[in-house]
């Protein structure tokens, strides 16, 4: 396999690459494993993707888990264009469907405030379902403003600035098939 820093143009931008493909796409795998051995024969998760970051963790993820799932996107903003969380979390897409009654998966791509997941899990609390359990590929757990542990991590890292594999800065840098750390360069003039 090529070196992933020269192996896709937009690579240049990155520091060091943190996670490759395949560690991703292994662990990815495994997640699916253990989401599969968490719920009862019959039970039929619906996956609740948090646009638009998890998209690509989320479509690996459901593929990677044999049984019968659901599938239905929500969409938050806390970050726009800037590289810190405003705190404030708006709901921009709900559900399409209601949730009562359903076990449920939040699906995210990446944890650090835990501002977004708490908002999240309070709001679709109140609608009862059966259940409710989150998956992140990524946990950063020392800039945790809210107590919040995910169920299922695929990796937990340290307070990096990182894109790829859905993950943006900006919108750009989501087409990246491995997690990378983003040069300063490329974000310092919107500190």
């Amino acid at each position: 396999m090529s070196d992933p820093l020269t192996a896709h143009r937009l690579a240049r931008d990155l520091e060091s690459v943190l996670l490759t493909q395949d560690a991703i796409q292994s662990r990815v795998r495994e997640l699916g494993a253990l989401i599969d051995r968490d719920y009862a024969p019959d039970d039929e998760p619906l996956l609740i993707g948090i646009l638009k970051g998890a998209c690509i963790f989320l479509s690996d993820l459901l593929r990677a888990i044999p049984r019968h799932v659901s599938l239905d996107f929500i969409a938050t903003s806390s970050y726009g264009a800037a590289v810190h969380s405003s705190g404030q979390v708006r709901l921009l897409k709900d559900l399409d469907k209601p949730i009562e009654g359903r076990h449920i998966l939040i699906v995210e791509d990446i944890i650090d405030s835990g501002l977004t997941l708490t908002y999240l899990k309070r709001m679709l609390s109140a609608r009862r379902p059966a259940s409710i359990r989150i998956a992140t590929l990524l946990d950063k757990p020392s800039r945790r403003k809210q107590p919040l542990t995910p169920d299922y991590v695929g990796f937990a890292i340290d307070d990096l600035f990182v894109v790829g594999y859905g993950l943006d800065f900006d919108e750009r840098y989501r087409n990246l098939p491995m997690i990378g750390v983003l040069k300063p360069a490329c974000y310092q003039k919107m500190v």
